[in-house]
């Protein structure tokens, strides 16, 4: 059973999207939310009695995609644009890109649900390599705004630490 778990809430972060799949309503449009997202993980405690340092996301060893967790969710979700790879008007929202009007963010899928799933797997991978498996993320929560939110989070099999070799 995991006995110690800390969250560490990332925000303040302005993102576009679209959900073109959504034909029924409103959010096949463009629009924006201002956008956050929790973290929930959990582990045995270090050397200094924490599970994680919560200023740890910029001193770090392991990256996300080339950057720290914190730059990563700032490229990822700040003052951006973000496409579904399978979006019809992708190729707009490329040459909007190139002329320097959005700054595009490529996922295989848009929504919160997607989002939320998609740090899940980030973070997940990188806590499970910068603490040799002692910790490893539970769950996220990504928020469009203070109402709407949509949780990931892992299944009881993963409630023990794993060893990335």
């Amino acid at each position: 059973m995991c006995e110690f778990q800390s969250t560490k809430l990332f925000e303040g972060f302005s993102t576009v999207f679209r959900q073109w799949r959504a034909e029924d309503t409103h959010c096949r449009y463009l629009h924006g939310y201002g956008v956050s997202f929790k973290i929930w993980f959990a582990g045995d405690l270090d050397a200094r009695n924490w599970v994680w340092d919560f200023g740890g996301f910029t001193r770090v060893q392991t990256q996300i995609d080339g950057m720290t967790p914190k730059q990563w969710a700032s490229y990822m979700f700040d003052h951006t644009f973000i496409a579904a790879a399978d979006d019809p008007h992708l190729a707009l929202f490329q040459d909007m890109a190139a002329q320097d009007l959005i700054q595009l963010r490529i996922v295989q899928a848009v929504s919160a649900e997607q989002f939320a799933q998609m740090i899940y797997e980030k973070f997940n991978t990188f806590m499970l390599h910068e603490t040799d498996g002692r910790v490893r993320v539970i769950k996220v929560e990504f928020s469009e705004n203070s109402r709407n939110s949509a949780i990931y989070q892992s299944g009881c099999h993963t409630c023990h630490p794993q060893r990335i070799t």
